[in-house]
């Protein structure tokens, strides 16, 4: 509910950085709970998509291209503009398995060793969007691997299942 109040500007629509209204290709740019915004070591933003049906990168196809441009492209120069950031210091990717199910993008400092930011987990948008351009059902059709904590519920359903 949280990344709805914010999509409809219910909750923390003061702390928009930019916003692309478009409902199928549009997001909007926040930062991150976990910055406090007081130095740019650990500039943290999210990009909240607008279309409701993402969920994850599993759902993303070539369909979903001129979103994910709109969110490189329009997140990089505001993230410049706000915070005088360049592209080339940031790190911009997905999560998988995300911590909540509506797809949405993490841009990082470069420099900053992000929770979640390591190989394991995490899919720079630039390679999804390559891997897309090639292949529209990548998604669905590649292994991933990903990392759990053992406290995590995915990790006791796995267990319950005799999968790890």
């Amino acid at each position: 509910q949280w990344v709805y109040n914010i999509l409809e500007k219910k909750a923390e629509a003061d702390r928009i950085i930019h916003e692309n209204p478009d409902p199928c290709n549009g997001f909007v740019l926040v930062p991150d709970l976990k910055w406090n915004q007081n130095q740019l070591d650990d500039l943290y933003l999210i990009a909240l998509v607008h279309p409701r049906g993402v969920k994850s990168l599993r759902d993303l196809t070539a369909e979903h291209l001129p979103l994910l441009r709109n969110v490189l492209q329009e997140g990089t120069e505001a993230i410049g503009k706000c915070f005088g950031v360049p592209g080339s210091q940031l790190r911009i990717y997905l999560h998988y398995q995300p911590s909540y199910y509506h797809l949405h993008v993490h841009f990082t400092a470069l420099g900053y060793d992000a929770p979640g930011s390591s190989v394991e987990r995490a899919h720079l948008l630039a390679d999804v969007i390559d891997n897309l351009a090639m292949d529209s059902m990548y998604y669905q059709k590649r292994a991933l691997t990903f990392a759990l904590r053992a406290d995590e519920l995915l990790f006791k359903k796995f267990q319950e299942a005799g999968r790890v």
